[in-house]
């Protein structure tokens, strides 16, 4: 039972804790974009993208992070055979590297708050679909597990990459060229 209910808490918190990493790039792009303001405007906008993505991380996206990962220990440390099925390695080195993706996010909102971001909107833009790539391969081989082909996987995961890539690409054009009819 308490596997269940640790599965459960697991399951919610990797919900909250997705929503707050979508969330805060989306909220990157939009800060990195107010740079095109007016000094004023964008003084503004600065401090109430500061406080936005500081309440987003520290209240909602961080904690949710941690009990994710209390939950998914509990889980091993209940049913330690799954640390022997290859597809949880294969998994955990996804979550490794979405914790990895999450302590970048933090940085730069450091780099943003500062105002030492190196990165452009398009940037951003790119950067947000990491996590959704990261996404999809956890859910992926955690629902498929052994009957995962690894490389009709792998080249799933590279053609999502290429893709949203496009996608990004095309409504970055889309959005210039409507901002040229604009003017």
């Amino acid at each position: 039972m308490i596997y269940l209910y640790a599965k459960s808490i697991h399951i919610i918190f990797v919900i909250c804790w997705m929503a707050g990493l979508f969330y805060i790039v989306r909220l990157f792009v939009y800060h990195a974009e107010a740079k095109q303001k007016s000094v004023g405007e964008y003084n503004v906008l600065h401090r109430q993208f500061q406080i936005m993505e500081n309440r987003l991380w520290w209240v909602i996206t961080t904690p949710s992070m941690y009990l994710t990962i209390i939950a998914g220990i509990v889980m091993l440390i209940v049913n330690p055979a799954l640390l022997q099925a290859p597809w949880m390695h294969v998994k955990l080195c996804f979550v490794l590297a979405l914790i990895l993706y999450h302590f970048k996010c933090q940085q730069i909102i450091k780099n943003l708050a500062l105002e030492k971001n190196q990165w452009n909107s398009s940037r951003l833009r790119m950067w947000n679909e990491v996590s959704t790539i990261i996404l999809f391969a956890i859910v992926f081989i955690v629902v498929l597990k052994s009957a995962v082909n690894w490389v009709f996987g792998l080249v799933g995961l590279v053609s999502l990459a290429v893709i949203l890539m496009i996608a990004i690409k095309m409504y970055k054009r889309y959005r210039e060229k409507k901002s040229a009819q604009k003017d």
